[in-house]
C-alpha cells in the first residue's frame, strides 16, 4: 500500500504540473506579438551625441529602429538656439510618421526645454503635471492614447532631478505617484529617473507598479559609450492590469549619452 500511495502521488503531481504547463502555454499564446504594445524611453540629449555632433536625423534613425508604438523622450528642445531653433518633438514625429505631445520644463535659449511623447496612435489628450522644483523646474507629461485593441491607457513621461542628493527627485516621484492614483486607466510611467535600483525613488514605484526588469548583465543605460549605471526605466500599473514583462537595453553608444530601453507590454 505505501508503494501504491507513492505512485498515485507521483501521477497526481505530474497531472497537476502538466495542467499548469498547459495553462501557461495557453496564457502565453493569448498574448502573442500582435497584441503587444511596444514602448520605449530614450534621453536624446537634444540630438547631441557622444561625439559632440548635433544630428537629429541620427536620433530619428535610432528611434525608428526601436519599432515602438509609444516613446518617451527626455531632454527635448523646442526652438532653442543650441538646437538650431527646431521644434524637435514635431520634427521627429513628422520624420517617423507619429503623433507628438510636448511638456516644457522652462523657457530656454529663445525657446523651451522639456520632454515629449511620440505615439504611433493618435494622442487623445495630454497635460503637464507640475512637479516639485529641484535644480531645474520639472513636469511629468501625461498622455491618453487608445491602443489598437481599443483600450485607453495613460502614458506618463518623466525626467527627475539629477543631483546626488535624492531629495528633489524623491519629492518629484511622490507627486507623480499621487497624480497616478487619480487615473481611471491602465498606465505606464517611463523615462530618465536619474536614480538606481533599490533607491527610495525606485522602491516607491515598485510598491504600486510592475517594473519591466532588464537582464542583470545588460541593465546599465548611462553613459552610452560605457554604461555603468541603470537610471532609465519603464513601469506599468496597476499591476493587475498588465502581464509581467522584461525590458532590454539597445546597444546604441553614439547618438546620445543614454541608451534606449524597450519593452513589449500586454494588457490583461
Amino acid at each position: 500500500m505505501p508503494e501504491m500511495r507513492f505512485y498515485l502521488s507521483v501521477i497526481l503531481i505530474s497531472a497537476v504540473l502538466s495542467g499548469c504547463s498547459s495553462l501557461t502555454k495557453s496564457h502565453e499564446l493569448s498574448h502573442d506579438a500582435s497584441s503587444a504594445i511596444r514602448v520605449a524611453t530614450y534621453n536624446i540629449k537634444h540630438g547631441r551625441g557622444m561625439d559632440g555632433t548635433l544630428d537629429l536625423e541620427r536620433t530619428a534613425t535610432t528611434l525608428e529602429s526601436l519599432g515602438a508604438d509609444i516613446i518617451a523622450l527626455q531632454e527635448v528642445d523646442d526652438q532653442a538656439r543650441r538646437s538650431g531653433g527646431v521644434d524637435q518633438a514635431s520634427w521627429l514625429a513628422d520624420r517617423l510618421d507619429m503623433h507628438a505631445a510636448y511638456g516644457a520644463f522652462m523657457d530656454f535659449q529663445g525657446g523651451r526645454y522639456g520632454l515629449a511623447i511620440l505615439s504611433r496612435r493618435p494622442i487623445q489628450s495630454h497635460e503637464s503635471w507640475r512637479l516639485p522644483e529641484g535644480s531645474e523646474p520639472r513636469v511629468a507629461l501625461a498622455t491618453r492614447i487608445e491602443t489598437d485593441a481599443g483600450e485607453v491607457i495613460t502614458a506618463v513621461a518623466v525626467h527627475y532631478d539629477w543631483v546626488k542628493d535624492d531629495g528633489f527627485r524623491y519629492a518629484q516621484a511622490l507627486e507623480t505617484l499621487r497624480q497616478i492614483q487619480t487615473l481611471n486607466t491602465p498606465w505606464v510611467v517611463f523615462g530618465d529617473f536619474n536614480d538606481v535600483p533599490d533607491s527610495r525613488t525606485m522602491n516607491a514605484f515598485q510598491q504600486v507598479a510592475r517594473d519591466a526588469t532588464k537582464p542583470s548583465d545588460s541593465a546599465a543605460t548611462f553613459p552610452a559609450d560605457q554604461p555603468m549605471i541603470e537610471i532609465d526605466y519603464i513601469f506599468s500599473g496597476p499591476p493587475s492590469a498588465w502581464v509581467p514583462t522584461s525590458a532590454w537595453v539597445i546597444p546604441e553608444s553614439v547618438a546620445s549619452d543614454h541608451r534606449p530601453v524597450v519593452t513589449d507590454l500586454f494588457l490583461n
